[in-house]
């Protein structure tokens, strides 16, 4: 049975009662349905469904491929991105949501 944004699922403390890490493919959308999500393939992704649209959320990515233009800006509307991002293979990156922009930023990358 699915537990599609089960909030518990994306807070930052994880227990052993919350599903393991999901791996899916890049697409110009998609929709995680926990914090930590593994992304496969080389799709620029445009725009991530808010888990809530009204709230902050923050996700953790890893992407298995190093590509250009992972995170590519040009949707303004609801969970869109908001600063384009080159992924970097097995580099954890982390994207916050503003709800008041609607748009989702990549943490700073050092």
């Amino acid at each position: 049975m699915a537990r599609e944004n089960y909030p518990a699922d994306f807070n930052t403390a994880q227990s052993g009662l919350q599903p393991a890490p999901t791996t899916i493919a890049s697409a110009a959308t998609i929709m995680p349905t926990q914090k930590f999500t593994r992304i496969t393939g080389t799709v620029p992704i445009t725009k991530i469904v808010p888990v809530d649209p009204g709230g902050y959320c923050e996700l953790t990515f890893i992407f298995s491929t190093a590509y250009a233009t992972a995170f590519n800006t040009g949707v303004a509307t609801q969970g869109g991105i908001g600063v384009a991002y080159d992924s970097v293979l097995n580099r954890p990156i982390d994207l916050c949501y503003d709800p008041r922009t609607g748009l989702w930023y990549p943490k700073a990358v050092v």
